[in-house]
């Protein structure tokens, strides 16, 4: 993985990783702006907390359900590189009436009729922008990169997409709202001009006229890309993880708050240190594959997740019971419990092999279809995903909505690893098939 830095060196790479991480810090920027800030200083119950936090989540993931199949198919019918311009240029306009929503916020302007509102149009408009984005960010690679570079090519814009993650959760844990509202802006801008240095990717193959109907489109593509085993469970796999990870991103503020009795910095700090697993999950899986694509490692590498996210529950529980005070702690007073590191540790651990696991998986998407139909076979991941992942919203908020503790819902997250393991142990057998014609 270290030797393939030399690609970010590369015209054929070096623009979109950069405009990727300006894309993923942006979304973080602002999403976790915005949620912090509502969590920590608009409403005060655990339960009203869980639910925004999951409402943000579901109308950021519903572009993907809805709009995944016209984006695919745009991404494999037009210049893939036009496409991300395009929407890099609207991202600005989208920041705008976030950086709004954000201002009024702060000033505590008519913050639950218009501000509010405006933040979450604006997220929902940044997920419709990383709809059109999630197929190309992929499907491009092949496309500009030798086929044995394509696994570590998506491994560096899945590590830097974490990075990026990392530093917009960062950021936004420790600026003042009305500064992330000037910066998301800025941000945008940058990452437009960033894309403006992307090299032409045109369609290849037969151009087949767009289907514009949203259902009938996606039902295509999903059937279509599901003939294919390795990639069928691929999809699976990848979905079923997303599940997983939607239960814990929801859960993560309010349980930071709620359980841990930590101040918005601590819960910055949480997403960070996840941030940084998936990024060295994602170095580590190359080193181990050697630029091989296979899914070999991911049935352990996911049961080891499910055993820290156990793990992580046993310490929250166990940390819970150790608070006498009802002040939120701040990152010093949190890091001097002496069981912080254990809470940072199993944190640091789920994102690690989360990342070996998810990772290979992605680089199925791509190697096992021809390079013309590779965005909508990212597209037809990208739609699944969302229903996947919405699914997991509805099971963190029907949780929370029946009185199930926070740190309760955690163990649902690892007996959910269980089920991943088979479905990657299904891939692992059909790669093995597949090698043997």
């Amino acid at each position: 993985m270290l030797t393939s830095t030399y690609l970010l060196k590369q015209q054929r790479f070096g623009p979109l990783f950069v405009t990727q991480l300006f894309n993923a810090f942006n979304d973080n920027l602002y999403k976790n702006a915005m949620v912090l800030f509502v969590v920590y200083s608009v409403y005060n119950s655990a339960a009203a907390e869980t639910v925004f936090s999951g409402v943000a989540s579901g109308l950021f993931i519903l572009p993907f359900f809805l709009l995944s199949a016209l984006a695919g198919q745009l991404a494999d019918m037009r210049d893939k590189a036009k496409i991300i311009r395009i929407v890099k240029a609207a991202e600005i306009g989208i920041m705008f009436v976030g950086a709004v929503g954000l201002t009024l916020a702060w000033q505590g302007a008519l913050t639950k009729v218009v501000a509010l509102p405006l933040m979450l149009l604006a997220l929902f408009a940044m997920g419709i922008h990383s709809t059109f984005m999630g197929p190309i960010k992929y499907s491009i690679l092949p496309q500009h990169l030798q086929p044995k570079e394509v696994l570590a090519g998506t491994g560096l814009v899945e590590a830097g997409t974490y990075l990026a993650i990392m530093s917009g959760t960062i950021l936004a844990g420790f600026i003042e709202v009305e500064v992330a509202a000037v910066l998301v802006i800025v941000i945008a801008a940058l990452g437009f001009v960033s894309s403006r240095k992307i090299p032409s990717a045109p369609a290849i193959g037969k151009v087949e006229p767009i289907d514009f109907n949203p259902f009938t489109a996606s039902v295509r593509i999903v059937r279509r890309t599901m003939q294919n085993r390795e990639v069928f469970y691929a999809i699976l796999a990848i979905s079923f993880f997303w599940t997983i990870g939607a239960v814990l991103f929801i859960q993560f503020p309010p349980l930071a708050k709620n359980v841990l009795m930590a101040s918005k910095e601590v819960a910055s700090l949480f997403l960070v240190v996840f941030s940084i697993g998936i990024a060295i999950g994602s170095v580590a899986i190359n080193a181990l594959l050697k630029g091989d694509v296979s899914a070999r490692f991911s049935p352990a590498s996911v049961i080891v997740m499910g055993v820290m996210v156990a793990l992580f529950y046993f310490v929250c529980r166990a940390w819970n019971a150790s608070i006498g005070s009802t002040d939120l702690l701040d990152i010093g007073e949190f890091i001097s419990h002496p069981m912080a590191w254990l809470v940072l540790g199993a944190l640091l651990l789920i994102a690690v092999f989360g990342g070996m696991f998810v990772v290979p998986l992605y680089a199925f998407l791509t190697t096992r279809v021809e390079t013309s139909e590779a965005s909508r076979t990212v597209a037809a991941n990208n739609i699944v995903n969302a229903g996947a992942m919405v699914i997991g919203s509805v099971i963190a908020l029907g949780l929370s909505f029946v009185g199930v503790p926070l740190a309760e819902q955690l163990l649902l997250s690892a007996g959910m690893c269980v089920i991943s393991a088979w479905l990657g142990w299904r891939l692992w057998q059909a790669e093995k098939a597949a090698r043997r014609v």
